[in-house]
């Protein structure tokens, strides 16, 4: 079985979407682990890595998600384990897991040194696997020229099959190609691919919303996919609001109490892709009856408005099962611009 980690240096440089993507379009069957858990997802009293339920979900793997990491705390990890456990175990979860997949998937935690004081880092994991190692970078053209001068001139390479980089989220993929592809090929760093940015990527779903607070979904739950791309919060009156440029602008999310009826029924009216509703008050039915009409979808929490306007701004937009859209967005961007047979070689 190929054996590939997928790491980064940096937080949030994409390599979850990669890994959909690849999935989907690299025609094999395929088996994935994440060891170090850093998304932690709690659901029906069970804890798991959100990264692994995505993955168990959208590809109905037959592991549950709890089953493809070791462990989410640096000190209960330790407290279970040393040096030569951890890779035991390591081997333990690629010998259960194996079965007829021809490749294995195994994502790393969210930055280059996370893990490495329980050895589950990116080198490590590709060093005690046998896999390859693929980083995937990201930022602006600065930053990834730091990144691989980094990878280059400090990190230790020393018994790793490292393959060579993915350049993501590139704002102007051909004129990096003319700035910068020579001065990487002169540091010995292979490049398998360059990624275009994709700005609809950025924007949150409405399903990143209920995955990550406590919500209930009061109606328009077929409306979840929409995306989210302004955040309105309506404290005013409803007459006020929409004369407000921002308002009219499509793709809002409107967070409002359960009281203020006239400024959901402004929001159900105009271009808004849901209404988080605060402090636990009920809307009407007649209100839950239109929202289900127009599939708009109206989400209940018993936070108040600032409390929930916070938690939303400090949301990731990650992939969500719903995420119909961007998943397809993913699996083109990576189709048209990875050579599949130099990522996985027979």
């Amino acid at each position: 079985m190929n054996k590939v980690v997928i790491a980064s240096i940096r937080r949030n440089s994409g390599k979850t979407s990669l890994i959909v993507g690849l999935a989907h379009v690299m025609g094999k069957k395929f088996a994935y682990l994440k060891p170090f858990g850093d998304r932690l997802y709690y659901r029906k009293k069970r804890l798991w890595d959100y990264d692994s339920a995505l993955m168990a979900n959208l590809f109905s793997l037959k592991e549950n998600p709890e089953d493809m990491s070791i462990g989410f705390e640096h000190t209960k990890v330790r407290y279970m384990y040393n040096d030569e456990t951890i890779k035991q175990k390591l081997a333990e979860m690629i010998s259960d897991i194996q079965g007829d997949n021809d490749i294995l998937l195994i994502e790393a935690s969210e930055h280059l040194t996370y893990g490495a004081s329980v050895n589950l880092d990116a080198i490590s994991l590709a060093r005690n696997t046998g896999s390859r190692l693929i980083f995937v970078l990201s930022g602006d053209e600065g930053a990834v020229m730091d990144d691989l001068s980094f990878l280059k001139k400090c990190v230790c390479m020393e018994g790793v099959d490292f393959a060579g980089v993915i350049i993501n989220k590139v704002q102007d993929v051909e004129d990096f190609k003319e700035t910068h592809l020579d001065c990487i090929k002169d540091m010995g760093i292979p490049v398998l691919g360059i990624i275009p940015f994709e700005v609809e990527l950025t924007y949150l779903s409405v399903n990143n919303i209920v995955e990550r607070l406590f919500v209930k979904v009061m109606g328009g739950e077929s409306g979840l996919n929409r995306t989210i791309k302004n955040v309105i919060i309506g404290a005013m009156n409803a007459d006020v609001a929409m004369k407000e440029p921002v308002f009219k602008k499509e793709g809002k999310l409107v967070i409002t109490a359960g009281d203020r009826s006239d400024m959901i029924v402004a929001a159900l009216e105009s271009n808004t892709s849901g209404i988080v509703i605060t402090n636990d008050i009920v809307p009407s039915s007649t209100i839950i009856a239109k929202a289900s009409e127009y599939n708009i979808p109206l989400l209940l929490v018993s936070e108040d408005t600032y409390q929930v306007a916070r938690q939303i701004d400090s949301i990731e937009p990650i992939l969500t099962k719903g995420d119909a859209k961007k998943i397809e967005i993913v699996k083109k961007m990576v189709k048209e611009n990875l050579d599949l047979n130099v990522l996985f070689p027979e």
